[in-house]
């Protein structure tokens, strides 16, 4: 296992200095968003028009490595599968693998979401990278059991674990570590049964067990720290802190 983290922290920062500021909190690795809307590190609509162009982009990052995408290909339908093809086939001239995914809402049906996955799956399987799906608030992943279930469903699927929504989420107090022989991806911060995100060692996670859990089932990836700044906090004094502590862990 290593410590990396995802761009997405810095999301205040403008995007030329996001990875200097990685590189001087001594990260060695990142994970970088392909979204549709919101923050991106590139469109998949732009890596699909213009591939070259993304190649470039995203071997332009310093000294750092990349350890993940997390892909958004936008809503369901029109060129989805196209987009997340040519994320993928990114991922391969990059030499990267998880390919970190959001899962359907509550309330999406069953099938339906078994159908997208499997397909995600497929067309992943030809570049030779994996589908890991967010466990996520709000989402059919929010229930461990849930997410195991479309895991058992899907050859092939893994698990992007962010154990924060298993903390604060409707599902608190559940044994999330039937999820763990499932996981591709990791993303990590602090959490309260309240709050989402709070200073480091101010909340309920165990990195220590999570990441002896992780060890007996062979995970070697990545542990991305996954923060967004807190009002009134130090937000790179707290990514420095949760890198050393994890150092200190593995």
């Amino acid at each position: 296992m290593f410590v990396s983290a995802a761009a997405e922290c810095f999301t205040g920062v403008i995007k030329e200095d996001i990875l200097p500021q990685m590189v001087d909190l001594e990260f060695t690795s990142v994970e970088l968003p392909l979204h549709e809307t919101g923050f991106t590190w590139g469109k998949p609509s732009e890596v699909l028009a213009n591939f070259d162009h993304a190649v470039e982009v995203c071997r332009d990052i310093s000294r750092l490595s990349i350890c993940a995408f997390s892909v958004d290909p936008g809503p369901w339908g029109g060129d989805y599968y196209k987009r997340f093809a040519a994320c993928c086939k990114l991922a391969k001239s990059l030499r990267v693998v998880p390919m970190v995914v959001p899962a359907a809402e509550l309330g999406t049906p069953f099938n339906e979401e078994i159908e997208r996955l499997r397909e995600l799956v497929r067309i992943a399987a030809l570049e030779g990278c994996l589908v890991a799906l967010r466990t996520q608030i709000g989402c059919m992943t929010e229930d461990p059991d849930t997410a195991v279930v479309l895991c058992n469903n899907v050859k092939g699927l893994g698990l992007a674990l962010d154990p924060s929504h298993y903390i604060t989420g409707p599902r608190q107090g559940r044994d999330f570590s039937k999820v763990i022989p499932y996981v591709f991806h990791v993303h990590l911060r602090d959490s309260t049964k309240s709050q989402m995100h709070v200073r480091i060692g101010q909340g309920e996670i165990d990195y220590g067990r999570l990441i002896t859990q992780l060890q007996q089932v062979g995970y070697e990836r990545a542990l991305s720290v996954h923060m967004l700044p807190i009002e009134g906090c130090d937000h790179r004094a707290e990514m420095r802190k949760m890198r050393l502590l994890l150092d200190s862990l593995l």
